[in-house]
């Protein structure tokens, strides 16, 4: 995917939300291991790739999703992440959004420079249900970033986070129900209950996919195609856009890019009923959604 940034594979199962892990399922239908942890050798330069006009190919202003078939801070990384952050910090006109469950490792993972946070760098911790919420959201709180998120996914409990939310710390929260074999079910009550928080702290919020299971009205829905489940979590009308996320991003002399030379988000058609249209970087036209 365009907008997806894998510098390593596999990951080490960590909590209950992991049970079912997407990346485990995929790779066994590859014949491969989901636990092998490896560096992506020809994946790991990606945000720095060129095009035959000496141009980044990621252009300023677009956001990469940051290991999404591992951790960012995987003890196991330990030995690649400094190089990672180097490649952060040298595209500091591109948004990089980490998402992890070892949210009590970030503070030892940090770079040296890091100083109160980079401007570019969107940290979301995922809450799985309201056990994890309220062990990691108080963490997130507390760590040096700029922007910080949350994901429950895979929503598998009701999760209330109104009291975190209060701190205006928090700019975004996503969710979305869990997917492929052995799928837990997904409430459309829990849904509601999420968006009214952040609808009562003017938080964007995005239900980005109904998952496999999903329970509404005492009835049970099984989705087993994604691109369904994104269209069934749009026409919910859930998504909500909260107060403005101000990224700050510079250009390698350190000057601040104005926001109408960065990368403007585009929609084509079939983008029309993707419940992740608010959270997205827009069509690269890959051809995946086909």
């Amino acid at each position: 995917m365009h907008d997806i940034w894998n510098p390593w594979h596999g990951c080490i199962k960590f909590s209950e939300g992991c049970q079912n892990c997407y990346m485990y399922f995929l790779d066994k239908m590859r014949g491969e291991s989901g636990a092998r942890i490896y560096k992506v050798k020809n994946n790991f330069y990606y945000p720095l790739s060129k095009n035959r006009q000496g141009e980044y190919k990621i252009k300023s202003g677009e956001m990469l999703r940051v290991c999404m078939t591992s951790d960012f801070f995987l003890e196991q990384a330990d030995i690649w992440r400094e190089e990672a952050w180097h490649i952060m910090r040298a595209r500091s006109d591109v948004i990089f959004l980490l998402i992890t469950k070892r949210i009590h490792r970030v503070k030892d993972c940090l770079t040296s420079n890091w100083g109160n946070g980079w401007d570019n760098i969107f940290l979301t911790v995922t809450c799985e249900n309201q056990k994890r919420a309220d062990e990691r959201i108080p963490q997130l709180l507390n760590l040096p970033f700029k922007h910080k998120g949350i994901i429950c996914a895979p929503f598998i409990g009701r999760v209330s986070i109104k009291k975190y939310l209060e701190t205006e710390q928090i700019e975004q929260v996503i969710c979305g129900g869990e997917n492929y074999n052995g799928a837990r079910p997904c409430y459309y009550e829990w849904v509601k209950s999420l968006r009214q928080e952040c609808v009562d702290t003017n938080t964007t919020f995005c239900f980005m996919e109904t998952g496999t299971l999903f329970i509404k009205d005492g009835r049970a829905y099984n989705l087993s195609s994604k691109k369904l489940q994104s269209e069934m979590a749009y026409k919910s009308g859930m998504n909500y856009e909260g107060r403005q996320i101000d990224f700050k991003l510079y250009d390698q002399f350190g000057r601040m890019i104005a926001k109408e030379k960065l990368y403007k988000r585009q929609f084509k058609e079939r983008c029309k009923l993707c419940a992740s249209q608010i959270i997205c970087n827009g069509c690269s036209n890959c051809e995946n959604c086909k």
